[in-house]
Formats: structure tokens, C-alpha cells, sequence
């Protein structure tokens, strides 16, 4: 059976991704299954740059292929950010909840008129230190003034999606799945290693 090694050690964002690979005829694991890899410094502008980096770097050290993704918040009152920085918006060793409440700190003041924001997914496979396919998929909402739900994970609470006056962390997966950055990244991820592998599971 075909390998695909997942470049992250967060068990959240692996478990997520497994989900969204259900139905490709390959056996998944994750970086945490390696005694050693290398280090790869996500200093990349782009989540497309960051995402090919360590897609590239881990498919020549495992010599097969490798999918990775590099997924954040866009906020247009904060100029992008967080951004690339999502995951260490409030300092590297910094959690979610952390997080949240520094977005939370940097938009007091702004209105809902203005709390637009996206997340977006850049999803980078490679095989053996060669770019195979590169996917870049986003979804529109707005920041609430509070954390809502526990469903999810980083912003997923803060995330509200106007069309059901809801945010991620209360929409749950069923909805999630549907029309999530990553959710949609990941579909296409899917279809394309089926076709990849020359081989579907129904």
C-alpha cells in the first residue's frame, strides 16, 4: 500500500486532515512517526510558500510523498494578520486561547461593519523533493466579539459565519466539512492523489 506522510506533528490539525483523506487507498502518518526530521523554519510570506517548503524538505528526507499545509487567519482591520503567524500570533510558545484573546485585544474598537476576515489553506504535495500538486482554497466570515462553541480548534471559535449567525466553534463538523478553507483544500487533495494513485475506494 502507498504512504503518504502527513508534515505535521499537531495531532488536531492531523486528525482533521486523516478525515478529509478518508477514501484515498494509502496508509497516513504523520512526522511523529519519524525518530528525526528536520527542521523546517516557516518563514515564508505566503501560506503557499510555507506549505511547498515543507512539503519539499520532508519529501526528500522520507523519499516519498509527502502532503503539508500551511493555514491561517486573514484579518483585513489588522492588515493580513495574523496571517502566516497564525499559530504564533501571541509569541511561539503561545496557545489558541492565547490567541484569540490578543485578536480579541487588537479589535476592541472595531465594529462588526469591519471584522471581516478569511481563513485560508494552502495545501503543497510532493514526492521524493518534487512539487506534484499545489492547492489553495479560502472561506469568508467575520471575527465575533467573543469566543463561541467548542467545537474545532485555533480560531474556529472566534470564526462567525454570517449565513448562520454562528461561528465554527458552534457550527460543528458536519457544516465545517462542508465549506471550511481546509475542508475544501483537502477534497481536491483527495481527488487528486486517487488519481495520483491510479487507484479509488469507494
Amino acid at each position: 500500500m502507498k504512504i503518504i506522510v502527513i508534515a505535521t506533528k499537531n495531532e488536531k490539525k492531523l486528525h482533521e486532515l486523516r478525515r478529509y483523506l478518508k477514501g484515498v487507498r494509502a496508509h497516513v502518518v504523520s512526522l511523529k512517526d519519524f525518530a528525526r526530521v528536520p527542521r523546517i523554519v516557516e518563514n515564508g510570506t505566503t501560506f503557499k510558500t510555507n506549505a511547498v517548503k515543507k512539503a519539499l524538505v520532508i519529501s526528500r528526507f522520507t523519499q516519498g510523498l509527502v502532503l503539508a499545509d500551511d493555514s491561517g487567519l486573514v484579518v483585513a482591520a489588522l492588515g493580513g494578520r495574523p496571517g502566516v503567524r497564525s499559530s504564533r500570533f501571541a509569541g511561539p510558545r503561545k496557545s489558541d486561547k492565547q490567541n484569540n484573546l490578543k485578536l480579541l485585544r487588537l479589535l476592541e474598537k472595531v465594529p462588526p461593519s469591519k471584522r471581516q476576515a478569511k481563513f485560508v489553506c494552502a495545501v503543497a504535495i510532493c514526492d521524493n523533493g518534487k512539487i506534484v500538486k499545489m492547492i489553495e482554497e479560502s472561506c469568508s466570515g467575520i471575527v465575533a466579539f467573543s469566543e463561541k462553541g467548542g467545537y474545532g480548534f485555533g480560531y474556529d471559535p472566534l470564526f462567525l459565519i454570517p449565513k448562520y449567525k454562528e461561528t465554527f466553534g458552534e457550527l460543528g463538523l458536519k457544516v465545517k466539512d462542508r465549506m471550511s478553507h481546509r475542508s475544501k483544500a483537502l477534497k481536491k487533495a483527495r481527488e487528486f492523489l486517487r488519481s495520483y494513485f491510479a487507484t479509488a475506494v469507494k
